[in-house]
């Protein structure tokens, strides 16, 4: 927590970090109506900008900025600054300093220099959700059952308590920087560096992945992960090839890993065989009771639908399309509902190509303008207990 992945920098402070016009450099950590995250700061554009500074980023991380968002957004903090704090004390996920990639400890919890690593996250999402913690306790709002022990400790000591009462308005970000690294006089300059960066070269090219609002943001899925808050999701496992590597999460959407990026195919065959769509395990097991529910079908047809009868999951898979359809299928002793991004226009392709690769004996059951209307017909098809 004072240092950049766990490296001490040793530089004087000086009287300019300590000064008001100084401090106002960052915004408020609470968002209010006139204190926003951006809108064009999405997860999909974040993620784009991490791979640019990192090609070789782990792909575990691909996905960091949805649960940046999807956490922030439950805290009512601005989660874009927290998010570009994680890129300077992990110097863009390298992790050159004492902190380590798989403890999922995004901002140095714990780790206070000479090789002290500091806390580890069983998932990316609950690292995230640690930092994001950490950073709205600087307020002065206690965090019930933080996920960090390190928050928890600070809370008991009661050291915040001073340095908060001796600041006049809202905390900053900037006056986040004077505690977590109190020796490095430019932390909150790099802050906004790497803030000013995005803004000047992301925000305003097209949205990569627009889906991954919509997964941060489903109402369903808060729902789910506030009924998962003590345990974690099943892990994803995904037999045929190619072979994916998968992380279990708590996350809004009921937990899952988001495995890879899918790029356009020529034909099912090939896209069954070489793409890999992203991947997101939505709720856990259920037992249904439910009423009759109609879906929309392709072709402007119309069929009844009743509830599943037994165990069910819901999935959601994307190719990147703005449409989505349901795919029912068997598998593990339980029926699967995914829901998968499609592009206009290539429905059926991307279909066979899922079904073929990872739903065998499965059929497409819906189509649906967007992935919200689809998912909310999932959902439907397999309510929550």
């Amino acid at each position: 927590m004072l240092s950049r992945s766990g490296v001490f920098i040793l530089a004087a402070a000086t009287a300019a970090l300590s000064s008001p016009v100084f401090a106002a450099s960052l915004p408020a950590i609470k968002t209010t109506a006139s204190n926003q995250v951006p809108a064009c700061t999405t997860p999909g554009r974040l993620g784009s900008f991490l791979k640019s500074r990192h090609p070789s980023l782990d792909r575990r991380f691909e996905d960091i900025a949805m649960y940046y968002m999807r956490h922030g957004e439950d805290l009512g903090i601005r989660w874009d600054m927290a998010f570009y704090q994680m890129v300077v004390e992990t110097n863009t996920l390298r992790y050159t300093g004492d902190v380590d990639a798989d403890q999922n400890n995004f901002a140095g919890l714990g780790a206070t220099g000479g090789g002290v690593k500091g806390e580890y996250f069983k998932t990316v999402s609950d690292g995230v959700r640690a930092h994001l913690e950490h950073v709205l306790m600087y307020t002065g709002t206690h965090i019930e059952n933080p996920v960090a022990e390190r928050t928890r400790k600070v809370q008991e000591w009661k050291i915040l308590v001073p340095y908060r009462r001796s600041i006049r308005g809202p905390l900053t970000y900037t006056h986040i920087g004077r505690k977590w690294a109190p020796n490095d006089r430019g932390y909150s300059a790099d802050i906004k560096a790497i803030s000013d960066v995005f803004m000047r070269s992301f925000c305003n090219i097209p949205d990569p992945r627009p889906e991954w609002v919509a997964l941060a943001r489903g109402e369903r899925g808060k729902a789910v992960a506030s009924k998962q808050k003590a345990t974690s999701a099943p892990t994803i496992e995904v037999v045929d090839k190619p072979k994916l590597d998968t992380t279990e999460q708590r996350s809004a959407l009921g937990a899952g890993s988001l495995i890879g990026l899918s790029q356009s195919a020529k034909t099912a065959q090939e896209m069954a065989a070489s793409e890999t769509p992203t991947v997101i395990n939505a709720v856990d097991d259920k037992k249904q009771n439910a009423e009759p529910v109609k879906t929309a079908m392709a072709g402007n047809q119309a069929k009844q639908l009743k509830p599943v009868e037994g165990k069910c999951r819901v999935w959601t898979a994307s190719y990147g399309g703005s449409k989505a359809i349901i795919i029912k299928a068997p598998g593990n002793g339980m029926t699967n509902f995914t829901v998968l991004d499609v592009h206009a226009g290539k429905e059926k392709r991307e279909a066979d190509a899922y079904i073929a690769a990872y739903a065998k004996g499965g059929k497409t059951i819906g189509e649906f303008p967007s992935p919200t209307a689809a998912l909310d017909k999932a959902f439907e098809l397999c309510p929550e207990k």
